[in-house]
């Protein structure tokens, strides 16, 4: 099994786009992403269902940002697009254990078993 790797962090301006990837070997039911900016909680950001290929948003990134996976690459992607200041965090890929059939929301980073070591997304006005 691999361990989840992010990449595709980096500095933006406010209104721009970024991908971010993440691959992992785990097999699960649940992949998400999280986020985490100095001095706050970890925050699900967006989740993806692999049985019925469903997606979840937090509020804050709806119609923003799009969550998609590709099972023969083992990849995650989360497109971010009209990125905003306050989407500046650390952004980490997250696997639930097989044994959870499906993700639950919202999205609590003690669901997720298995996580990257995050990639840095800065958004500066």
């Amino acid at each position: 099994q691999v361990q989840p790797v992010e990449s595709g962090g980096g500095s933006v301006q406010a209104g721009e786009s970024r991908r971010l990837s993440c691959h992992t070997t785990y097999r699960t039911y649940c992949m998400a992403w999280f986020r985490q900016a100095p001095g706050k909680e970890r925050e699900g950001v967006a989740a993806f269902n692999t049985g019925p290929g469903t997606t979840y948003y937090t509020d804050s990134v709806k119609g923003r940002f799009t969550i998609s996976r590709d099972n023969p690459k083992n990849m995650l992607y989360l497109q971010m697009d009209s990125l905003k200041p306050e989407d500046s965090a650390m952004y980490y890929c997250a696997v639930r254990p097989l044994e959870a059939w499906a993700c639950r929301t919202p999205l609590r980073p003690t669901d997720f078993a298995y996580w990257g070591q995050g990639t840095q997304v800065t958004v500066s006005s």
